[in-house]
């Protein structure tokens, strides 16, 4: 897997102060993206232990509340097969951390066993060591600027383990509707 940047003390891509994780690869290709130089799978540089290191290390202050996970696409198969050990190691080492995944699949699709597009023998693992997925491909005509922890109104902001104990969609409390992110 390959990555196209980190960003340590992010405070754009969820709550708190995060280290945001931005993978590459992605086959969704949406218009109007904001991070199109990550469609590349072999864009930026190559995920190693010492990268994996670093990540978990810059977790482990207890001013930042967790990693975010973002991309490209942090659920395409292939890239899945590195996300996975990574979260099974912050679980572990760092369980005060808070878990974000943006995916342009949707929470339905991850969880369609055949749809082996982005559902794989990682995918459900992964899944159950999430708090927050926000889901649903980035849609231009759909692009607002009012929301918070997204790009479009299609997209939602879904807790993940009240979901998987409830076996329907729990929308997290920050999915907020159209509120200013300056209110």
């Amino acid at each position: 897997m390959y990555y196209g940047q980190i960003y340590f003390n992010d405070v754009a891509n969820g709550i708190g102060c995060r280290t945001a994780f931005f993978v590459s690869g992605c086959t969704h290709h949406c218009k109007g993206c904001f991070n199109e130089m990550t469609w590349d799978f072999m864009y930026g540089n190559k995920y190693t232990k010492e990268v994996e290191d670093e990540i978990v290390e810059s977790l482990k202050p207890e001013y930042v509340s967790g990693l975010s996970i973002l991309g490209g696409e942090p659920m395409e198969i292939v890239n899945q097969k590195e996300i996975r050990p990574l979260l099974e190691r912050v679980k572990k080492e760092v369980p005060h951390a808070t878990i974000w995944i943006y995916s342009g699949y949707t929470w339905e699709e991850l969880n369609d066993k055949d749809n082996k597009r982005c559902h794989g023998e990682d995918t459900d693992a992964i899944l159950s060591m999430i708090d927050v997925l926000v889901d649903g491909k980035f849609e231009l005509e759909k692009r607002s600027l009012l929301l918070r922890f997204r790009g479009s109104s299609n997209q939602r902001v879904i807790d993940v383990p009240e979901s998987l104990k409830k076996g329907e969609v729990v929308l997290s409390k920050y999915n907020d509707k159209e509120e200013s992110r300056l209110s």
